[in-house]
């Protein structure tokens, strides 16, 4: 009976989404404010129908109900509760209506904070919404439903999920990756609204500029947690592999990053704003990207779902819906915009435009990499080639070197013009300390110099002392906003700085190891002290303890084990390391290799929490600027209004005051092909 009660709500959540697509609509084309205001209501009963569905599927996992398929296949009696629930998104249906479910919480959010727009504006992005709604629930009930039965036949147990999934990262990892993918629905909705209205505005950039920054900051704190996730459990000791879903999630952060620079000098000065209504849409088109990546069936990775050709058809027929529509519109409404804002090259809207220009080359250089694969396959009648990460660091490196050097420089300068002779001297002193401490500290260490790394660490160094000096003579008088970019550079300062030093100065050895034996690695012993068998709730394991010592004293044991479940079969590693702020040992079985010995591969690995580290900084950057006093006064709970906005004292030096016209309101400076918010 439960698995039918989802069923039913997600039909009611259909019905709800279609209207909410088209009843603001109407209300929109025929002026009517009645039906203009129906979108609360309708997101709210959205958000309720697909919260039964979602709760139904997580109670037919914990009831061990197989004979609905979708449980069948990915659960287990003998399958702990806590990876029953996180079972529910652990294939392809079942994450499909969480991504759904966070779709309705972002569109009942801004359903409930958006007392600033207009109600026409405001009814136009809620369509636009419904719209891609609508979408998502139809995928889901026609081609992906999770609560289809089996009957009158079905197993009596189940054949478990996957023993990849059966992890701590499997229950943290997708739901915040999904925040991010879906939270670019609500920029992409406002500037397609915005472009629909005719009115493209400086207003709709700080409207914006909240919802894309939690957006962009899920997305990193799911992308950061995927790299953790598969440090630890695939057994190798990796944490980037620029395997093509990795990228597919990498390619709208490069985007979503660019946007989130350029509504800053849409904001600010009415600069880039077609720029920056492009890039909107584009990360959500590659958000959708990353979607048929994952779910077609055109990959073969660890992270995809094995589907169906016809539900990747669906999702590229979405892709090119949404992207085409978006993209037309654009073309006929963008195109005569003009920035008649002056600013100097060395001035920070110059900066933020090198900003955009690299990370866009970026992204680029990734869908490259990432598509030519498939084209050459398609092309070539099933021929296959492989991209892998020796094409990505020689094409990707260099770009992102170039915007860390500009990132060294940008929280110093001015909107218009900066004193070029005061940004040499504040930068020059840091820039000599950086290379006094890098090398020093290769020299210190004995360390093998290799100039790429050193390279990285001078710049990562530099960036830091920057930030720091800015910090200090912001004192304080810094706002969220600012203290949240100061933040997430400095966490890009800082997993730059893990990237710069794991990759080129990590070591391991794989050996042969019985009982009693040991090896030595970057100044630890590793002693195999036994080997036993361990059971789990569903598996039995080979597990060894593996004493590690220095200088002949003791630091820590270690239990790596090679794990056979029992539903399945499958055959997996467990590493075990001894994490530490400078550094990580990692220790992880192999194959037995005859005579009571085992393959065992050990692993020194410096600074690479700090690759983790740096990036949950970036994100806490992100929510605090979220939390800036101007979004929480002046977006979150004031209402409509059309006033001169007092630019944030306490934020960057040489900010000006700007006339923000509501978006969809009439005003001279507010009209298409006007130059509104320039100075």
């Amino acid at each position: 009976m439960i698995p039918e009660l989802g069923h039913f709500a997600l039909i009611l959540a259909l019905c709800l989404a279609l209207a909410l697509f088209l009843l603001p609509l109407v209300g929109v084309l025929g002026r009517n404010s009645l039906l203009q205001a129906t979108s609360l209501p309708l997101a709210a009963g959205l958000m309720v129908f697909m919260t039964i569905s979602f709760v139904a599927l997580v109670l037919a996992f914990l009831g061990d109900d197989f004979s609905v398929a979708y449980i069948a296949a990915n659960s287990n009696s003998a399958l702990p509760w806590h990876y029953k629930v996180s079972a529910v998104w652990g294939a392809h249906k079942g994450s499909f209506l969480l991504w759904t479910l966070i779709m309705a919480g972002w569109t009942l959010a801004v359903a409930r904070f958006s007392a600033n727009l207009t109600d026409d504006m405001r009814a136009r992005v809620m369509s636009i919404l419904g719209f891609l709604a609508t979408g998502f629930v139809a995928f889901l009930l026609f081609t992906s439903n999770p609560f289809e039965r089996q009957l009158p036949f079905y197993p009596a147990e189940g054949a478990d999920l996957n023993p990849l999934l059966q992890d701590f990262g499997l229950i943290v990892h997708p739901p915040l990756l999904y925040m991010g993918y879906v939270g670019f629905a609500v920029p992409f909705a406002l500037a397609f609204a915005t472009l629909w209205s005719g009115s493209l505005d400086a207003a709709w950039a700080r409207w914006s500029r909240p919802w894309t920054n939690a957006a962009w900051a899920f997305l990193t704190v799911g992308i950061t947690l995927g790299s953790w996730w598969a440090y630890y459990e695939l057994g190798w000791g990796g944490w980037w592999f620029w395997d093509a879903v990795e990228n597919a999630s990498f390619m709208p952060w490069l985007v979503g990053t660019a946007l989130v620079h350029s509504l800053a000098a849409t904001e600010k000065r009415g600069l880039f704003k077609s720029w920056t209504v492009l890039l909107a849409l584009a990360a959500f088109s590659l958000c959708l990207l990353g979607g048929f990546l994952v779910r077609s069936g055109v990959l073969t990775s660890v992270h995809t779902f094995a589907v169906d050709p016809a539900r990747g058809l669906y999702i590229l027929g979405f892709l090119v819906l949404v992207t085409g529509g978006s993209l037309l519109l654009y073309a006929f409404r963008a195109s005569g915009i003009r920035s008649g804002a002056w600013f100097d090259w060395s001035s920070r809207e110059a900066l933020l435009l090198v900003n955009n220009l690299l990370l866009v080359v970026a992204a680029a250089a990734v869908l490259l990499g990432t598509l030519y694969p498939l084209l050459y396959e398609v092309v070539t009648d099933g021929k296959k080639i492989s991209v892998g990460p020796p094409y990505f660091n020689a094409v990707f490196v260099p770009v992102a070197g170039l915007l860390f050097l500009v990132m060294i420089f940008s929280p110093w300068s001015r909107w218009k013009r900066t004193d070029k002779s005061r940004l040499l001297l504040w930068h020059l002193p840091a820039g000599v300390l950086a290379l006094l401490v890098a090398t020093t500290a290769t020299l210190a260490l004995d360390a093998t110099f290799h100039p790429a790394s050193f390279i990285m660490q001078v710049i990562a160094l530099w960036m830091l002392l920057a930030l720091l000096a800015n910090w200090r003579s912001r004192g304080r008088k810094a706002s969220l906003a600012y203290l949240g970019m100061l933040t997430a550079h400095a966490g890009i300062a800082i997993a730059v700085l893990g990237v710069a030093v794991t990759s080129y100065f990590s070591v391991g050895r794989d050996v042969r190891m019985s009982e009693g034996d040991r090896v030595e690695l970057a100044g630890y012993e590793f002693q195999l002290l036994s080997l036993g068998k361990v059971r789990g709730p569903n598996f039995v394991s080979d597990q060894a303890e593996i004493l590690v010592s220095h200088d002949g004293e003791s630091v820590t044991r270690l239990f790596p084990e090679k794990r056979r479940y029992l539903a399945s079969g499958s055959i997996m590693t467990e590493a075990d390391m001894d994490p530490g702020f400078f550094r990580d040992l990692y220790v992880a079985l192999g194959e037995p290799v005859g005579e009571g010995a085992w393959a065992v591969r050990v692993r020194v690995k410096p600074l690479v929490r700090w690759i983790w580290l740096g990036g949950l900084l970036i994100a806490l950057g992100g929510f605090l600027a979220v939390m800036d006093r101007r979004y929480r006064r002046n977006f979150l709970f004031q209402p409509a209004m059309n006033k001169v906005h007092e630019q944030d004292a306490q934020g960057f030096p040489g900010n000006q005051a700007v006339q923000l016209p509501v978006p969809g309101q009439a005003s001279s400076a507010a009209k298409l092909h006007g130059d509104a918010g320039a100075k």
